[in-house]
């Protein structure tokens, strides 16, 4: 920890911010955290009669009887506590609460990033302002917070930024290390629930232990120690640093001591808050700093002021001898030492004091203004620019100084932090200094990249910003391009994942047991798709489209029916065109024939109205095929049912017939009577009737329509005809099952007349051939989808067809065209007494 103690008195009330750097006296020095006070971080003139230096690594000005341990008391609060009280007593005279000199009581006080403020609470107590240039996250009270200042921007803005960093390079699995706890527990309840909204898991928080020399030492190392192994055999890659001053020089201090098999797995991109610098110890500066290339820091916002290198350049020991600060800092940067008298020889290490600042290396030395410097620099205006906004303080300036410069009263005092946080100005770079109603920095963030180098040497490269005067989508603003990563990660950006982002064409389940990163990859089901990395779920594709092989595209599906220019379809045509031929040639023949007992034996009339409703029935199979429209759709159903009931009442009639006729043959049977073309009329015209009639009232009712199957076929929207009613569809094929039943059971019963007179072998036959056609029929065409399911029952039409055709027709076609000697009457009567004698 360290403070810088500033003692504004009233000297000078004119212009403050003309001269940028001017020469002013320095109290006792800071021999070895020279990273935290450069010259010119604190010689800011015009108003300022001194500046106190206070630390840990040595004392502000020690009491005659106090000595630290070594010569070092590493970060004692009780150093802290000793110059805080210091600034309440007399100058050389440590007596708490008791001032002689006056003109020394200090107006407000600067003080470092540290989250240790209660000896802040001291100078509260008697109404000092604090002003601290870092966030105030530890200061929950109202009453304590009224004597602070803070030179930093709204807290909530940092972590913003980090979360910003985070989602942009998809970091979703992180660890956190603080060095403090409190400020770990604080971290944890406010930043890590928004952290695990946006989506990144924690994978670890650790807490370094603060490092001091005292006699637990070995063990906060060996502490220490095990904690920085287990943060870097961690999986993840990226490491938040919620750190202060010290946190980089405990890093170094603990990685120097790990001891790893393998020096790979020291690469972490450590991402660093802005209350966070680059700090060490003399000891320290030969250490290898290069776990930090490609670390990524936050920084508030800077610029250089003008001059700023050349008054760095003119401050040596031998141009500035009263400044005691730079001839110890001399000593301890460029590892020399002074003669005690200037008689003495100069000896082998001494200091000439003619050595170049700028040629020492960056990790002891920057010659640039760090982040902190300028907030001290701007911290130093502001005091100054709300000294002279208090109403009576100039006014009244004068007659004090004349009464013996007595003091600033209380009232000026308590005053002052209420203007404090009114003060608005524009500093020498130009840039307007300013608070906001809760008395936070009205300023932004630098993203800051650190590249190392070998030469114990590293660079600030700015690669972003982050602006809350900004419109929302340019707050956060990075270039990657010029970000240099680790060399373990191949100088590309590296990954910080639980486990490898699921691909497209995946979608996360989550592991049990897990946090929410953690997850398994499982490829997209059919018909959804993944095109995006770490989809939580597919997406279903819509109804027209399919997903690919891979899952990560919807493709438009293919349009498919029974068509004339397919294979199928050309060969159910060519079956149909060519079964509507063969149909259309036996009636020919039975026409040409027509005079010849076969013909006239087998009812003529009933003959042809079934060769023509085959025929009918052959053709009207094509209205099956092609695209499916409004009058296809009406007519394939209806037609095909009402033709094939009257082909198998056809059939049905015949074998009735032919049982009457038989019977009508014995001596008194009244079956002539029934015997005639009337009863064959009826039984046609009766049955053909009821299916029509169903048909009717389907039509009527819920009449079939064209429709899209989009299921059915993962590649395929199929064109169909939707039956409207399928108890419609199934009463249909049912009826015409019926009279197929009908007919082959009269037909078997009958298979032994004489043949003379009937065909009801043949019948039997074709009838036996129907109905196993149609009962395969139905489990076939339930089974299949698609363009197949007209297949089928095309199929299904043209085989009973067909059977019905063949098994009936084919005999009589094979006596009239190849045997027309059986085909005369001499030989029907001689087969029929023939038959009738063997009966």
């Amino acid at each position: 920890m360290a403070y810088l103690m500033l003692v504004l008195t009233p000297l000078l009330s004119k212009a403050v911010c003309q001269v940028p750097f001017v020469d002013c006296p320095v109290a006792k020095p800071l021999p070895l955290f020279h990273k935290y006070y450069q010259p010119g971080d604190l010689i800011i003139g015009g108003i300022i009669s001194h500046i106190y230096i206070s630390s840990d690594v040595m004392t502000f000005r020690r009491h005659p009887h106090q000595e630290p341990i070594d010569g070092l008391v590493l970060f004692s609060v009780t150093g802290t506590y000793f110059a805080s009280l210091e600034l309440l007593s007399t100058r050389d005279n440590f007596i708490p609460n008791y001032k002689c000199d006056a003109q020394n009581i200090p107006a407000a006080v600067i003080r470092g990033p540290t989250s240790d403020i209660s000896f802040t609470t001291i100078l509260c107590s008697y109404r000092i302002p604090v002003l601290i240039y870092g966030y105030l996250s530890m200061i929950n009270n109202h009453i304590e917070r009224m004597g602070f200042q803070s030179m930093f921007p709204n807290g909530a803005l940092q972590y913003m930024a980090i979360l910003q960093l985070l989602k942009y390079f998809s970091w979703t699995w992180i660890g956190i290390i603080s060095l403090n706890e409190e400020n770990a527990e604080i971290f944890v309840k406010d930043v890590v629930p928004t952290f695990s909204q946006s989506g990144i898991c924690v994978e670890f928080i650790e807490i370094f232990p603060r490092i001091r020399f005292s006699n637990d030492f070995d063990k906060l190392m060996a502490e220490g120690v095990t904690t920085i192994i287990a943060v870097m055999r961690s999986t993840a890659n990226a490491v938040v640093l919620h750190g202060e001053f010290e946190t980089i020089m405990v890093l170094r201090m603990l990685i120097h001591y790990s001891e790893f098999g393998e020096t790979s797995v020291k690469s972490k991109i450590w991402i660093m808050t802005a209350e966070m610098d680059f700090t060490s110890i003399s000891f320290q500066r030969t250490w290898d700093f290069d776990f930090m290339h490609g670390a990524i820091s936050l920084a508030i916002h800077s610029k250089q002021p003008q001059g700023f290198q050349r008054f760095l350049q003119r401050r040596t020991p031998v141009s500035h001898k009263e400044d005691g600060f730079i001839r110890d800092f001399w000593q301890h940067a460029f590892n020399c030492l002074f003669s005690n008298s200037e008689g003495d020889e100069m000896v082998e290490g001494a200091c000439t004091g003619e050595e170049k600042l700028e040629a020492l290396p960056v990790s002891v030395f920057e010659m640039g203004m760090t982040a902190h410097s300028y907030s001290v620099y701007n911290a130093v205006y502001a005091v100054a620019h709300a000294l002279q906004t208090i109403p009576f303080f100039t006014f009244n300036h004068r007659a004090k100084m004349g009464r013996g410069r007595q003091p600033l009263i209380d009232q000026e005092l308590y005053q002052l932090q209420h203007f404090l946080r009114q003060v608005s100005f524009n500093n020498t770079c130009g840039e307007e200094i300013a608070f906001d109603p809760k008395g936070q920095l009205l300023t932004g963030f630098d993203i800051i990249n650190w590249i190392t180098s070998d030469n114990l040497s590293f660079l600030r490269i700015k690669v972003g910003k982050v602006d809350p005067k900004a419109p929302p989508e340019r707050m956060f603003t990075i270039d990657e391009d010029v970000i240099v990563w680790p060399s373990r990660f191949n100088k590309t950006q590296p990954l910080s994942l639980c486990n490898n982002a699921c691909l497209s064409g995946y979608s996360r389940m989550k592991k049990e047991g897990k946090p929410f990163c953690c997850y398994d990859c499982l490829p997209c089901p059919e018909g959804k798709i993944s095109n995006q990395r770490d989809m939580d779920d597919c997406l279903q594709c819509p109804e027209d489209r399919y997903s690919n092989k891979d899952r990560d595209l919807c493709i438009p599906k293919y349009i498919k029916f029974l068509s004339y220019n397919e294979p199928l379809g050309i060969t159910l045509t060519m079956m149909a065109i060519l079964f509507s031929f063969i149909t259309a040639l036996v009636l020919g023949i039975f026409l040409k024939h027509r005079d010849t007992p076969i013909v006239k034996a087998n009812n003529q009339k009933l003959t042809y109205t079934l060769l023509v409703s085959l025929l009918l029935s052959f053709l009207g199979a094509c209205l099956f095929i092609g695209q499916p429209n409004k009058v296809t759709c009406l007519l394939r159903q209806t037609v095909f049912g009402i033709i094939f009931s009257v082909a198998v009442s056809c059939v049905l009639a015949k074998t009735i017939i032919v049982v009457l006729a038989f019977m009508a043959t014995h001596p008194g049977s009244r079956m002539r009577n029934w015997v005639g073309k009337p009863l064959a009329a009826s039984i046609v015209l009766s049955c053909s009737f009821i299916q029509t009639s169903i048909c009717a009232v389907w039509l009527t009712t819920s009449p079939p329509f064209p429709d899209l199957d989009m299921h059915s076929k993962i590649e395929e929207i199929i064109l169909k005809c939707n039956e409207g009613s399928v108890e419609m569809f199934y009463s249909v094929l049912g009826y015409m099952g019926f009279l197929a039943t009908v007919s082959f059971i009269v037909a078997f019963l009958a298979r032994k007349l004489p043949d003379s007179f009937n065909e009801v072998k043949f019948i039997t036959f074709s009838m036996l051939l129907f109905c196993s056609v149609w009962l395969s029929f139905i489990p076939t065409y339930l089974s299949t989808r698609g363009k197949d399911m007209v297949a089928v029952e095309v199929f299904s039409i043209l085989a009973s067809s067909g059977g019905l055709l063949g098994c009936i027709f084919s005999p009589k076609c094979y006596i009239i065209m190849l045997r027309p000697e059986l085909n005369k009457r001499e030989q029907l009567i001689s087969r029929k007494n023939y038959r009738i004698n063997s009966s």
